[in-house]
């Protein structure tokens, strides 16, 4: 069994949890379930987490991005009626489907495309949001000057802008 979250990583860790929830509202994730279903997670995964505990925090934003995700699609499904019966009612009073869920999913997937289409560019936007990472510390991560961070930002928010429009 691990040995549990590290108290010097766990400001880190809910630092990276506040960036995934600003972009994946859900009303029953908050920062501290976040950060303890990732080392949940993480702790369950082999290979995932080491003593130092630096690995949990290399694959921390990704495990959170997915947990939110999973949450937004699970509650997305039960608006939508889950496993449910449907009944027909003629009340006249229709379901507002919620934008910002929506909205947050597509984020998500544009970003998915867009590592797809080049890693680099998703892991920078990654760092910058998910992370909260400065570009001079996006350049020191990922190898590159803080110039090209800033090419790759530009590059990486119109073809983020282009999936999202359709």
């Amino acid at each position: 069994m691990t040995e549990g979250i590290h108290t010097s990583n766990y400001p880190a860790l809910r630092r990276i949890a506040r960036a995934q929830l600003r972009y994946g509202t859900d009303s029953v994730l908050d920062t501290t379930a976040l950060v303890h279903e990732s080392f949940i997670r993480a702790a369950e995964a082999s290979g995932a987490y080491d003593a130092g505990g630096s690995a949990l925090l290399r694959f921390a934003p990704r495990i959170m991005h997915h947990i939110v995700v999973e949450s937004i699609r699970r509650r997305n499904a039960e608006m939508h009626g889950g496993n449910s019966v449907q009944v027909e009612l003629e009340t006249g009073v229709a379901a507002t489907p919620d934008p910002q869920r929506d909205k947050s999913i597509a984020v998500r997937q544009a970003l998915a495309e867009l590592e797809r289409v080049d890693k680099r560019l998703a892991r920078v936007v990654e760092l910058r949001f998910f992370h909260g990472m400065t570009d001079a510390e996006i350049g020191a991560a990922l190898g590159v000057n803080d110039r090209t961070v800033r090419r790759d930002w530009d590059k990486a928010r119109l073809l983020l802008a282009q999936a999202l429009r359709g």
